[in-house]
Order: structure tokens, then C-alpha cells, then sequence
């Protein structure tokens, strides 16, 4: 034990592997076929999360303002790939404007937290700006997802609705504006889901990282607050930005719908 914290070996970390044999062995039990991206997601969060481990380190070191924001550059990046994958549109372009959309709004939270909310001297301190940052862009990762694949899905489910609205006279903003509404909310709810029941149901990683590292509890807490309400925040702002930009490519000259049916 060191500096408030027990400090886990190597030995413990390999035992910790148990948890994804199980894991595995459930879905070989019942056929589920997810053994691949069982091993395939361990050994990318060894080898990102060590990674991620080292830069820190050497980032703690340099205090150098440019290298921290290209990091979370690169990070957000990385989010917006991640965020392409899993939606798997393949008529519309919308790796670039999902990019966009989260290299502002994540930036412009995480700058608000750590220089207005927690002060840090500097504001890009990075052991504050990484690891905020960094919730930032995970939560508000997932919200981009669902709004994406909502804004994709009801597009083509309810594509004669929208050609009617089209065929009427109605601009794409107006045969689509239930369709934005609603995957903005599909958005919005998880992270609104996760306020409802934070300390009751769970205790988030950034407090209980910090209380195992010895922390006052009721500074934990604090810190916690201000994580639930900036990653809804972000939530909210990158899921509006990059549904505005994604819908108006879902349309062609003469408002032309371009979302096919697969």
C-alpha cells in the first residue's frame, strides 16, 4: 500500500483475466459466437490503456499545452471512427461531421470544466484535461451512436412519409423534424438515465477512482456532480451539431432523400 492507495500487481491483473474466461465460457455455452471480440476487446484495452498509461506519464512531464489538445485531438478522433463503425451507414457521409461536432463540443466543455468549474492551473493541466476529457468524449461517444443509427433507421422505415411530406412542398427540415427530434432524444436519454440513478444504483468510476486513492468522499462527490451534469452537457450539444450536419447530407439537390433502403 503507498500513497493512500493499494497498488495491484501484475499477478493481480493476469487473475483479473478470469472475469473474460467466464465471460467466454458463457458464450460458448449458449452459442453466442462472441469469443473473438472477447479476446479482441481485452487485448485492445491492455494495449491502449498501457499506452494511454505512458503518455500520461510523459504528458505530466512536458506540461505543453499543444501536446495535450493534440492527444485529445487524437482521442476524439479515435471516438468518431469508433462512432462510424457501429453505425455502418454506408449511403451518406458522415465521418466528417461527426468530427467536427465532437472536436468542438468536447473541447469546449472539457476548457469550460477545467478553466471556469475546477480552475486548474493551467486550464490545461493534464491531469485534469485528459481524464475529464476523456469522460467527455466516452459517454457522449455512445450518445452520437444512437442518435446516428435512430436518425439512419427511422429515415428508411419511414421514407414514404418523409417523400410525401417532400411531395407536398415541405423543405427536408420540416418532412424530417420528428424523425431529428426524436433520434435527439434517443441521444439524450442515457446520460439523463445515469443522472436518475447515480449514488443509488451506482457509483461512477471517476468517485470511486478517487476514493480508493484516498479522497475525502464529499470531495469525490463533488467532482462526480460536476462529471454527470458536463457529459450531459456534452451529450446534448454534440448529439444537436452532428444530427444537424448528418441529416442535411441525408438529403440531395431538390431534397432528394438519399437514405436507401438496405
Amino acid at each position: 500500500m503507498a500513497s493512500g492507495y493499494i497498488a495491484i500487481e501484475w499477478w493481480q491483473l493476469c487473475f483479473a483475466l478470469g472475469f473474460v474466461l467466464l465471460s467466454g465460457a458463457v458464450s460458448v455455452w449458449y452459442g453466442l459466437r462472441l469469443e473473438r471480440d472477447l479476446a479482441w476487446g481485452t487485448v485492445r484495452t491492455f494495449v491502449q490503456l498501457m499506452a494511454m498509461g505512458y503518455i500520461l506519464r510523459l504528458l505530466f512531464g512536458l506540461q505543453n499545452a499543444v501536446a495535450v489538445l493534440c492527444i485529445y485531438v487524437v482521442m476524439t478522433w479515435f471516438a468518431s471512427r469508433i462512432v462510424r463503425d457501429r453505425v455502418g451507414e454506408t449511403g451518406v457521409s458522415y465521418f466528417g461531421p461527426t468530427f467536427l461536432s465532437a472536436s468542438f463540443s468536447f473541447m469546449l466543455v472539457t476548457m469550460l470544466v477545467t478553466a471556469v468549474i475546477v480552475q486548474a492551473s493551467p486550464w490545461w493541466d493534464p491531469r485534469y484535461f485528459i481524464p475529464i476529457g476523456g469522460m467527455v468524449a466516452g459517454n457522449s461517444m455512445n450518445a452520437l451512436a444512437i442518435s446516428l443509427d435512430r436518425l439512419f433507421t427511422e429515415l428508411r422505415l419511414r421514407r414514404s412519409e418523409v417523400e410525401m411530406r417532400l411531395c407536398l412542398g415541405a423543405d427536408y427540415e420540416e418532412a424530417s423534424r420528428d424523425i431529428f427530434r426524436d433520434a435527439l432524444k434517443s441521444g439524450m436519454v442515457p446520460s439523463i438515465n445515469s443522472m436518475m440513478g447515480v449514488g443509488i444504483v451506482s457509483l461512477p468510476g471517476m468517485m470511486t477512482g478517487q476514493i480508493l486513492a484516498g479522497a475525502d468522499p464529499a470531495e469525490a462527490v463533488r467532482y462526480q456532480i460536476v462529471v454527470m451534469l458536463m457529459i450531459v452537457a456534452a451529450t446534448a450539444l454534440s448529439s444537436f451539431l452532428v444530427l444537424r450536419l448528418v441529416r442535411r447530407r441525408c438529403f440531395g439537390t431538390g431534397h432528394r432523400l438519399l437514405v436507401r433502403y438496405r
